[in-house]
């Protein structure tokens, strides 16, 4: 049962999304406790429930860790869109919900049945939410991608790593992360307040390439402005120095520094106990620091190595220079103070998987204790109480459909 004083109980949103982005858009919604309803089926498994890690390394489709940190809080039922039975039962559900979400390429719920059209005649106030990666409209709007695909596509890759190398990337599908469940999580809260006011619903079609090329929004000035192309240049920054990663004592141990100004290279020189090279007034200019960082960074890194790193970054902290140690996984799970300060790890009883570590939602709230609600579902984990409370399916039926496979 969902926690009836969360900001958004009692809205109810038909899930047909999968994968990344549409389902982290969703979980989100869950999280804060809209009643969120995933469409699946066992004739087309989502993609991220065969996804590694695997619950103790053992694969199922219950057991991907990336699909359960990305499905909390909803429950799922599995329905065979290709049915011809499938879709009365889909309309049944979208007449009692307020927002019907998909990220699937255009032209697949249309095949449905479920186009905007055909669903506001359904639900006229609902509010339709489809991200695809190049929206509805447009020469490109059948283009499929993913996460990898944006950041290429829309230079993201390009600038990350050294300019004498290969370009880095971002070590993952960030669009599917961070840009794009927001983008669509905001138009969604922004749609939910203009029916509450005017009683209007609406139509979201967020083309995923946008939203990560709004990421980019210096770089495109730049260009625009100075017609200025900028290029990889690894950790240098165009107005910060020193700016890098520097070694600590000990195996593969990392801190990152930035300087901005110079209050911060004073302080930095403080903790360091003011090494005579760094008096040399060379390095007082911004422009000096600046226009000479390969040399002030190799001097910085004789220093750094004899610190311990967690020790050098409570010191910068405290002096107000921005400092952090580079983290593994299991630093980031076990050591990491802030994440422990704001309880960011959630431990949550999943009923195949049993106890697993869980990301809570990124955000605190003054007036309500949002968190997570519930661990994933298994696939259609929900189907038999989901059909019997809202769509009105009794036993018979139940048993009806699941003979003919409308409910796989």
């Amino acid at each position: 049962m969902k926690n009836q004083s969360l900001p958004l109980a009692g809205l109810r949103v038909a899930d047909f999304c999968w994968l990344g982005a549409g389902s982290y858009t969703t979980k989100m919604l869950a999280d804060m406790g809209a009643d969120v309803i995933k469409i699946e089926s066992a004739a087309r498994i989502d993609s991220l429930r065969m996804a590694a890690p695997y619950k103790d390394g053992i694969a199922g489709v219950n057991r991907s860790g990336y699909f359960a940190d990305r499905n909390t809080s909803k429950r799922s039922i599995t329905l065979d869109m290709k049915h011809p039975k499938a879709l009365a039962l889909a309309r049944r559900l979208i007449e009692k919900s307020d927002i019907i979400a998909n990220n699937f390429t255009p032209g697949v719920m249309q095949k449905f049945g479920l186009g905007y059209d055909a669903v506001r005649e359904m639900k006229p106030d609902i509010i339709y939410l489809a991200m695809s990666m190049q929206g509805s409209q447009g020469p490109q709007r059948n283009y499929l991608g993913y996460g990898a695909s944006m950041v290429s596509l829309t230079g993201l890759h390009e600038l990350s790593g050294l300019p004498d190398r290969e370009p880095a990337g971002t070590g993952t599908n960030y669009p599917d992360h961070i840009p794009n469940p927001c983008h669509a999580a905001f138009a969604l809260i922004a749609a939910l307040r203009h029916r509450r006011h005017t009683g209007v619903g609406q139509m979201i079609d967020l083309a995923q390439i946008e939203p990560t090329v709004a990421l980019l929004g210096p770089t495109l000035l730049d260009l625009t402005a100075n017609g200025r192309v900028q290029q990889r240049k690894g950790n240098e920054h165009s107005q910060c120095a020193p700016h890098g990663v520097y070694p600590c004592r000990g195996d593969d141990a990392w801190i990152a520094i930035a300087v901005r100004d110079d209050a911060g290279w004073t302080s930095l020189q403080t903790v360091l106990g003011s090494p005579d090279w760094a008096k040399d007034d060379h390095w007082k200019s911004p422009e000096g620091r600046l226009g000479e960082s390969a040399r002030l960074n190799e001097l910085l890194a004789r220093e750094t190595r004899a610190w311990n790193g967690p020790e050098l970054m409570a010191a910068l902290q405290a002096q107000g220079v921005s400092a952090g140690m580079v983290q593994t996984a299991a630093d980031v799970v076990d050591n990491d103070p802030q994440l422990a300060h704001r309880g960011h790890w959630v431990t949550l009883d999943h009923p195949e998987m049993g106890e697993a570590l869980y990301n809570a939602p990124p955000f605190r709230s003054s007036r309500f204790s949002i968190g997570l609600q519930g661990p994933a579902p298994l696939l259609g984990e929900h189907t038999r109480e989901v059909l019997r409370d809202l769509m009105d399916v009794g036993d018979a039926e139940y048993e009806q459909l699941r003979a003919e496979e409308v409910l796989r």
